[in-house]
């Protein structure tokens, strides 16, 4: 996994967040049901989630969900798509669990995993977990609804 198939160029196409916002810099794999992307974001003391010095690692559904948005970017482009995916909004995350409290302390790169579950015209659903350093901070699951589709 030491080869960089997509940089922070690249990513800042794929997904809305712009300048700091964007979290991942790198994506070191990619097949058709999941990504794995790696950052230090974390450590940044202009994070835009960190507050007093403290990024909370809620803040792991966050990056999660970026990792989701950009596999979807990267299918679309790879599929001959010819666009970007439909926008979608984080509707639900459901069975969260984090391991650390300050991701500001952790040193290490966060690796993070995203597998889709499930895709349909309204949405997709993906679950992810976090990693520094062989160890769990945090994983969970999201569903991300498309922006066009009704909302219950």
């Amino acid at each position: 996994m030491s080869e960089v198939l997509a940089g922070e160029a690249q990513i800042r196409r794929l997904i809305p967040h712009a300048e700091a916002m964007c979290l991942l810099q790198e994506v070191l794999e990619c097949g058709d049901c999941h990504i794995v992307c790696r950052t230090t974001t974390h450590r940044d003391r202009g994070n835009p989630l960190a507050l007093h010095g403290r990024l909370s690692a809620l803040h792991l559904v966050e990056y999660g969900a970026q990792a989701m948005a950009i596999h979807g970017g990267l299918l679309a482009e790879c599929g001959g798509q010819g666009h970007a995916p439909k926008p979608g909004v984080l509707a639900a995350a459901r069975d969260i669990a984090l391991h650390v409290d300050d991701l500001a302390t952790v040193a290490a790169p966060l690796i993070i995993t995203a597998t889709r579950l499930t895709v349909s015209a309204a949405g997709r659903n993906y679950a992810f977990t976090a990693h520094a350093d062989g160890q769990l901070l945090g994983q969970g699951r999201v569903l991300v609804m498309t922006a066009t589709a009704p909302m219950l």
